[in-house]
């Protein structure tokens, strides 16, 4: 029997074990494989999922933004408001305020000895516009000196006898007397100065002028040299050009609709303006009954005065009715919708207007009120709205 080497029983033992080995091996990888590509394949399938979910929702106007992007864009969350009315439309003209229009009298009769200014000059408050020569003015200035000079004395007659007084000279009643005379003749004296003053501060030879009371530009000139002028008549009229306000002539049921702080819309020759209400005046348009409006623009100036406006109010609020800001309202294919926020973000919300006034909307349908919507920069999310569906689109 032939025997087998020591050596040769070594080798073969050394390769059943590598065959060992590496079946084993095989088997590992055989058994291990198919349970990890298939975890692989499932978590690629869910997130492929996922993409095509969220592609889906926002192509159905839903916009998923964050808190900080929502933030970082600059856009405003708003509530939605009650509201909504009849938009009445007034017609009215710029106007100087009452306390802009000055009609510059004479206060005594007198001769025209100078006229310093002309039509068209800018004059401040306190500037001379003509120099009279009045003997009434003259008169009043004598009255005032001589009044002047009796208090002087009534008072040194006082304190002569407040010092005869304290020798016992005379009695302490003859001072009294004295000093009631001279409080009695200040007073005099006092009244003197003023009818002095009322009638332009004249001097001793009667010269006085006639003053603008207010800032402005003059208008008209009724006097000229060498002329006479009335007491009360008129020297010349002076406006403030910057002092102007819209005055709406309007039916008399919206005087009761109407109050002083409520907010409008005006037309003018240069564009669209807000403005708000100064004064209501029932019954203050004449004969007419009409109800005067006041207004003063927010932001803006005015026209010159005499330029013709037209004018928008919202009045008779609905019951029921909803206004969000103007800037909140978008076009979308036609269709005018609001962005409403939502836990992820906003999502597009088709609603119908109605009125629009003072940079606030009507919203006839489509909102509960108790929404939260995008105000400014709204436009924004139409514009992301709209990269998101050329996205998709491709």
């Amino acid at each position: 029997m032939k025997s087998t080497s020591p050596i040769n029983k070594t080798w073969l033992m050394a390769g059943v074990a590598a065959v060992v080995v590496l079946g084993g091996a095989g088997i590992y990888a055989m058994t291990r494989s198919p349970s990890e590509a298939p975890a692989s394949a499932e978590a690629d399938h869910a997130e492929g999922e996922e993409g095509h979910a969220e592609e889906a929702e926002a192509g159905d106007g839903v916009l998923v933004l964050s808190a900080a992007q929502i933030e970082a864009a600059d856009i405003s969350i708003v509530g939605v408001t009650g509201g909504g009315g009849g938009e009445t439309r007034l017609s009215g003209r710029v106007e100087p305020m009452i306390d802009a229009r000055a009609a510059v009298a004479a206060s005594v009769g007198g001769r025209v000895e100078r006229v310093l200014v002309a039509p068209g000059q800018s004059v401040r408050a306190g500037q001379p516009l003509a120099i009279l020569v009045s003997g009434d003015a003259a008169t009043l200035r004598a009255d005032a000196d001589a009044a002047q000079a009796n208090a002087v004395a009534a008072e040194q007659a006082h304190s002569r006898e407040e010092s005869l007084a304290d020798q016992g000279v005379v009695a302490r009643r003859d001072a009294e007397v004295a000093h009631a005379q001279a409080l009695s003749a200040q007073a005099s004296a006092r009244a003197a100065r003023a009818r002095a003053s009322a009638a332009g501060s004249p001097n001793a030879s009667g010269r006085l002028s006639v003053t603008s009371p207010i800032s402005g530009v003059v208008t008209s000139v009724q006097v000229g040299p060498g002329g006479f002028a009335a007491q009360g008549g008129v020297i010349a009229e002076v406006t403030n050009p910057a002092r102007v306000e819209i005055v709406f002539n309007a039916p008399p049921t919206l005087a009761a609709q109407v109050r002083a702080g409520s907010s409008m819309r005006v037309q003018g020759p240069a564009g669209e303006f807000d403005a708000v209400v100064t004064g209501v005046a029932a019954g203050a348009g004449g004969g007419s009954g009409a109800t005067v409006i006041r207004a003063r623009p927010t932001g803006s100036s005015l026209p010159p005065a005499g330029s013709a406006v037209t004018g928008s109010i919202v009045t008779g609020g609905t019951a029921g009715g909803f206004t969000v800001p103007s800037e909140a309202v978008q076009t979308i294919e036609g269709a005018s919708v609001v962005f409403v926020r939502t836990a992820t973000g906003f999502r597009v919300a088709p609603v119908l207007v109605g009125r629009q006034a003072d940079d606030r909307t009507e919203i006839l349908s489509g909102l509960t009120g108790a929404e939260r919507i995008a105000g400014a920069n709204a436009f924004l999310l139409k514009a992301e709205l709209a990269k998101g569906e050329a996205e998709h689109g491709h």
